[in-house]
């Protein structure tokens, strides 16, 4: 992208302000994983523990500072997520014991837009430990619920909720559809 993802702007704002608004109109407190010099004027920063270890490190990080059982894990790069959708996630979380609800769109889960347990913590702690990174392989040995494609589109979520601006034409396209 060749600039820090979370301070680009779109449509007047920057894509972590978006996010920030986002997940305080559903869940009231916000905690925003990273680098406590860069974020802190943006509210509560939560440094990762294991640094440099991707987005699972984040999560790690997030569910052992919340006091909070179901806890929302949010990209900043996510611009078409919306509260409705974000409030089912949490609706269906509510109705079940599973450590993870996350959205499953074109075979793809979005584990960077689903509701963690504070029990998966130590799923996380684990892999961490073990040199593993990614999210997705820690799915097969815990309680999952899915929402699939299926699902989400009954409700009214089309795949394009999931739209990452991974590139500058990503958010020129964000922008238009915006």
């Amino acid at each position: 992208m060749g600039a820090d993802k979370a301070f680009l702007n779109l449509g007047g704002s920057t894509l972590l302000e978006r996010a920030i608004a986002l997940a305080r109109d559903v869940c009231g407190e916000v905690g925003i994983v990273g680098d406590v010099a860069k974020f802190e004027g943006y509210g509560n920063v939560i440094a990762d523990l294991y640094p440099d270890c991707g987005p699972l490190a984040g999560i790690h990080a997030a569910l052992l500072h919340s006091s909070f059982e179901l806890n929302l894990m949010l990209a900043v790069d996510m611009p078409f997520v919306t509260r409705e959708l974000l409030e089912f996630l949490f609706a269906v979380a509510s109705e079940t014991d599973a450590s993870v609800v996350v959205p499953r769109s074109a075979r793809e889960f979005q584990p960077l837009c689903a509701v963690y347990r504070r029990d998966f913590a130590s799923a996380a702690e684990e892999a961490l430990r073990a040199g593993k990174y990614k999210i997705d392989p820690l799915f097969a040995g815990i309680a999952l619920r899915v929402v699939e494609e299926q699902e989400l589109s009954r409700v009214g979520f089309s795949e394009q909720v999931f739209f990452n601006a991974n590139t500058p034409e990503d958010l020129r396209v964000a922008e238009k559809q915006r």
